[in-house]
């Protein structure tokens, strides 16, 4: 229980350092100094001072939204565990479908939180959430499956995934498949955290925007838990990214276990910050082929499997 604490703990309170790392990468490659690693702590603290503005269109569902979208994506990480949890509270078999389902619905309420302001842009943003939502959800699926046929692990339990681990024998046994899955799930990430090539948090031109197009009406305390929930958001996957595709079993060790999967994570980031500095946001018309061809390579890696297994 207490490896269980202190894996949610770690997650709610170091999340916000992820877009930090990203932009101290993209500084670096741009030559400048770049703001703080801890600049999105000081942003959320500032907006939490504010009071929220509500236009008068707006109605519950608008003010309702960013508390929704948080609540769900806390209750994806206290799903999550860690690796060498013995104890998990929420763990029963089949959490990994919930899992997807929370992740759902915090998407849900931002697409209607967006259409609840009657904005023609944040219904743009909505309307293109949407779309890439249908196919990056469906890459995450069939990665769940191809990793469930890989690591048998017995339930479809997230704490059983943990448990089972992808050692070196299974990366030189399935070394095509798990590439196919790792890249799928690399860019399912950059899709549901709005990245670059698919998404650039730092424009300001809302023909060009999606996740930002949707909370241009936010501010005050919802806006700290949209930026929050963001980066949470991109905690969540990378932790789950490094319980299906690092190359060694985890043991029970928490001082082992814990300082391996931060790296990881910051590794993921600094990856995140990289393919932003030397790769520019795709046209829209690009978008739905880029996504489908990593929802192809997670489709490729289950029929291999299915074949050759």
């Amino acid at each position: 229980m207490l490896n269980y604490l202190i894996y949610t703990a770690a997650g709610l309170i170091l999340c916000p350092l992820l877009p930090g790392i990203i932009n101290k990468v993209k500084a670096f490659f741009a030559g400048r100094k770049g703001p703080s690693i801890f600049q999105l702590y000081f942003d959320i603290f500032k907006l939490l001072q504010k009071e929220a503005v509500y236009s008068s269109t707006t109605g519950w569902i608008f003010r309702f939204a960013p508390v929704v979208n948080l609540c769900a994506l806390t209750g994806a990480l206290l799903l999550l565990g860690g690796p060498g949890c013995t104890y998990m509270p929420f763990s029963f078999t089949g959490n990994l479908i919930l899992f997807v389902y929370l992740c759902g619905l915090a998407r849900l309420f931002t697409v209607l939180g967006a259409m609840d302001t009657g904005s023609s842009f944040e219904g743009m943003g909505a309307s293109r959430e949407c779309e890439f939502a249908i196919i990056s959800e469906g890459t995450i699926l069939a990665v769940f499956c191809g990793m469930l046929m890989i690591l048998q692990p017995g339930s479809f339990a997230i704490e059983s995934f943990w448990k089972a681990g992808t050692g070196t024998v299974i990366w030189n046994r399935y070394t095509i498949e798990l590439v196919l899955f790792a890249f799928a799930f690399f860019l399912v990430i950059l899709t549901e955290s709005c990245r670059v090539p698919v998404d650039d948090p730092d424009t300001h031109l809302e023909l060009t925007m999606i996740h930002e197009a949707m909370i241009l009406d936010n501010s005050g305390p919802d806006l700290a838990m949209i930026h929050y929930a963001a980066a949470l958001k991109m905690w969540i996957l990378f932790a789950l990214a490094g319980c299906f595709f690092l190359p060694f079993k985890w043991s029970e060790c928490l001082s082992c276990n814990l300082p391996v999967l931060l790296l990881f994570i910051s590794g993921g980031s600094v990856i995140v910050g990289i393919v932003e500095s030397v790769m520019a946001r795709f046209r829209f018309k690009k978008l739905p082929q880029l996504l489908c061809g990593g929802f192809a390579c997670a489709l490729l890696g289950v029929i291999l499997l299915i074949l050759f297994k």
